[in-house]
C-alpha cells in the first residue's frame, strides 16, 4: 500500500521530503519500517519542515521518486463508514432502483470531499446524501438518484 514517495533531498544527512505522505504520522515515526523501492528500510529520523511537509531519513539510501509502501496486513482497521481506496476500487456502483453506473477506478481527493471516479466517466461525491450504502464484501455501492454526472 503506497504511503508516499521519496522527494527532494533535505539537508546533507540523506534525509528527504516525503511526497504525498500518508496522513497517519505513525507511518513515518522513528523505528517504523517501510518498503522503500520494494526493500525494507527503517526510519531513523523524522521531522516536520517548512510548510508542514514531512522529511525523513532511512537506514539506507533510496532513489528519488521511489515508492514508500507498507504491507496491507499492517494497516489498522478503518473506522465506521471509512474505507481505504483499495477497498473501493473495482466495486460496482448502482443508483437506488438498480441502474448500473459503472465500477470504481479511483478515489480522488478534493478540498470539500473525496470523489469516486467510475470507468464510465461518471464522477460521484463521497458525501452522505449521495452514498447510501457501501458493501465491500458484496462488491457494491448504492448511490442516491440524481448524482450521476459525466466526468
Amino acid at each position: 500500500m503506497l504511503v508516499g514517495r521519496v522527494g527532494r533531498p533535505h539537508g546533507l544527512t540523506g534525509a528527504f521530503v516525503v511526497e504525498g505522505a500518508s496522513a497517519d504520522p505513525e507511518r513515518f515515526a522513528v523505528g517504523a519500517e517501510l518498503l522503500a523501492g520494494g526493500e525494507v528500510a527503517e526510519v531513523v529520523e523524522s521531522k516536520r519542515v517548512g510548510g508542514g511537509r514531512l522529511a525523513i531519513r532511512l537506514d539506507r539510501a533510496v532513489e528519488r521518486g521511489a515508492p514508500l509502501e507498507v504491507e496491507r496486513a499492517t494497516l489498522p482497521e478503518p473506522g465506521p463508514d471509512e474505507y481505504y481506496v483499495f477497498q473501493l476500487v473495482g466495486l460496482e456502483v448502482v443508483e437506488e432502483g438498480g441502474r448500473g453506473l459503472g465500477r470504481v477506478t479511483d478515489v480522488l481527493p478534493y478540498p470539500a470531499n473525496d470523489v469516486l471516479e467510475l470507468d464510465t466517466g461518471v464522477v460521484l461525491p463521497m458525501v452522505e446524501d449521495c452514498i447510501l450504502n457501501v458493501d465491500v464484501t458484496g462488491g457494491r455501492i448504492v448511490v442516491a438518484a440524481g448524482y450521476a454526472a459525466a466526468g
